[in-house]
Parts: C-alpha cells; sequence; structure tokens
C-alpha cells in the first residue's frame, strides 16, 4: 500500500515551493505575493496541526476557572462575563496563567517567529 502524504507534509511542500521554487524567479508585487501565499499556507499547516491540542487545553483551563463545561466559545463569553461584572478577579493567579497560556498557544499558531512570543517562551512569569 502506497503511504499518502499527511495535509499538513502537503502545504509544507506547497510552502517550500513558493519560496524556494517561485519567489526567486518573480520580482515586486508578484514575490511579495507569493510570500503572503507561503505564509498563508503555513499558517494553515500550524492550525491543522495545532488547533485541536490548544483548544483542548483552554477549555481545561476555562472549565478549571469557571467551575462548570461547556462549549469552548460559550466558556469564554461565561469568562469575559464574570471579568467585566466583578465576580472574577483580574489579577487573579489562575485567570493570568490561563490569558498567558492561551496568548503563547494562538501566537505558536499565528506568528510563531514573532520575536516577543520567541522571548516569552523563555520566561515564566510569576502571577
Amino acid at each position: 500500500m502506497q503511504e499518502q502524504p499527511t495535509s499538513p507534509e502537503i502545504l509544507e511542500t506547497v510552502a517550500a515551493y513558493l519560496r524556494d521554487v517561485a519567489m526567486p524567479q518573480l520580482e515586486g508585487h508578484a514575490a511579495f505575493t507569493a510570500r503572503v501565499a507561503a505564509n498563508a499556507v503555513d499558517l494553515v499547516r500550524r492550525e491543522i496541526e495545532l488547533r485541536e491540542a490548544s483548544d483542548c487545553a483552554e477549555k481545561e483551563r476555562l472549565v478549571a476557572l469557571l467551575g462548570h463545561d461547556g462549549e469552548l466559545e460559550k466558556l469564554n463569553a461565561d469568562l469575559a462575563a464574570a471579568i467585566r461584572e466583578d465576580r472574577m478577579d483580574i489579577e487573579a493567579p489562575k485567570l493570568l496563567s490561563h490569558l498567558w497560556q492561551t496568548s503563547l498557544e494562538k501566537l505558536a499558531i499565528d506568528q510563531p517567529r514573532y520575536a516577543s512570543y520567541r522571548a516569552a517562551l523563555e520566561e515564566t512569569p510569576e502571577w
């Protein structure tokens, strides 16, 4: 049986083609557009690879913070309401830790080469 490449492997190949083959042959706006396309393909690949685990971890933290289960979107809305209505202390260490971790997980998908993100990975904030 022939092994099929995974979706992330296909996307990685497309991005590499755009960067290594297409872009060097292009100039000006076309080169810029190829770079944007390669970055978009990389973002989709990271989304496929990381989103499910990130969402699961975020949901676990929200359930622990709020004390009830639910869909991720609803839990986030409940957290926002609890903060807005002063039912949750904005300086609570567990909340700050959750917000920090959620931000890092989102940056791992959206902007993993962002300098501040890379620096933040080295930090362990004290809440």
